[in-house]
């Protein structure tokens, strides 16, 4: 009996160790992350804050400021784009637009997203920024803005440069923007298709193959030269699970398709989504002093979730709840107060949100208010 506790002592302490041993896939890649777009949760890095060239995941950010100046109304996905001289004779990658031709912003998102064409790049970038140079500055200012600490762009396509470099960290942020624009999804994962330039039917193949031999994954970008190797940031969604990966400096595309499997199954197999709140079911009532009618319903904006680890059974968090003082009047939808999630040591925010539009009371209504609450302060007055 004695011996049996020993052997099942050592046997519980050695799966102790292996649960809370840090975790080595074994990747090719000179650097990696694997992070949850919701949370923005790691799940799993390697020099994730190493300075590295980017190659065309460079597009990433060109991506971003298209999808944001569409959303913006500062173009229209229709627009014709005048070709530059220097759009035109663009090297490594392209689609082959000819100078003094119009191209719509379609075709030129097409030409990045599928094919990781350098003149459609440059063209989009002088089209939203004016000249390429202003671009490239709204590129490294929106970098910031997303958090990213050690990133320097100096060209809107990813060809080799001095001081031209990012982390896989930083990418993973700026994925995690481009993908709050789920419409670059039917782009990134489009494998084939073709576009008329100048007249000519070009063919686009994606050269992200694993959007066609990888079922699930619909993203995100490819990048390779020879200063910065074989890269990918990849995307994926699985029981409402959205996970990036990326790798760089990979030595050919194999190690770059496998790496990305690795991460991918790696998540996929030891994480889940645990659901906290559905914004459907949080239903609360705020009081708004200057309202027509003060009873205003809140809740959520969108549905809290965890990412949690499946081997972990006693998740622990915490939660509060923090309105701000608002006066009327309100817009439906306007924000109110977050809510606060605290697990693992981190902290989650999440936007509570009015329900209805929230009309300023007029002077009538304000004397009607006032009357009720003196009514009401003596009733309970002369109760206690």
């Amino acid at each position: 009996m004695k011996k049996l506790f020993i052997l099942l002592f050592c046997l519980f302490f050695m799966i102790s160790n292996i649960h809370c041993e840090e975790v080595d896939l074994k990747l090719h890649s000179k650097s990696a992350i694997l992070v949850e777009k919701t949370t923005h949760k790691v799940l799993y890095e390697e020099n994730s804050n190493e300075k590295r060239s980017p190659a065309s995941m460079t597009k990433i950010m060109t991506l971003l400021l298209t999808m944001e100046a569409l959303e913006n109304g500062n173009i229209k996905i229709t627009d014709k784009v005048n070709i530059s001289k220097k759009a035109s004779s663009m090297g490594g990658t392209q689609i082959f637009v000819e100078e003094g031709s119009k191209v719509d912003v379609k075709t030129l998102i097409k030409g990045m997203a599928i094919a990781s064409a350098n003149d459609a790049a440059v063209a989009i970038a002088e089209y939203i920024g004016g000249t390429e140079s202003n671009f490239v500055y709204m590129m490294n200012k929106r970098a910031k803005e997303l958090g990213c600490k050690n990133t320097s762009f100096k060209n809107p396509h990813g060809l080799d440069e001095d001081d031209h470099y990012t982390t896989a960290y930083d990418l993973s942020l700026m994925a995690i923007e481009l993908l709050n624009h789920p419409s670059i999804l039917k782009y990134t994962s489009t494998y084939e298709d073709y576009i008329d330039v100048s007249g000519n039917n070009h063919w686009l193949v994606n050269t992200n193959k694993l959007v066609r031999f990888y079922s699930g994954i619909d993203g995100l970008k490819t990048g390779y030269t020879s200063k910065a190797g074989y890269c990918l940031t990849a995307t994926m969604e699985k029981n409402n699970l959205r996970l990036i990966s990326i790798v760089m400096g990979e030595s050919n595309k194999d190690n770059r398709s496998e790496d990305t499997i690795s991460l991918m199954e790696y998540g996929f197999a030891n994480y889940g989504i645990k659901n906290i709140y559905k914004k459907d079911e949080y239903n609360k009532v705020i009081y708004v002093d200057n309202a027509s009618n003060r009873s205003v319903n809140y809740g959520l904006k969108e549905d809290v979730n965890i990412v949690v680890n499946k081997n972990d059974k006693d998740v622990k968090y915490n939660v509060e709840e923090r309105l701000y003082v608002i006066r009327a009047p309100l817009k439906k939808g306007s924000t109110v107060g977050f809510l606060k999630i605290k697990f693992n040591d981190k902290e989650y925010k999440y936007d509570l949100i009015v329900k209805e539009d929230v009309e300023k009371a007029n002077y009538f209504r304000v004397f009607v208010n006032m009357f009720k609450d003196i009514v009401s302060g003596v009733r309970l007055k002369n109760k206690d």
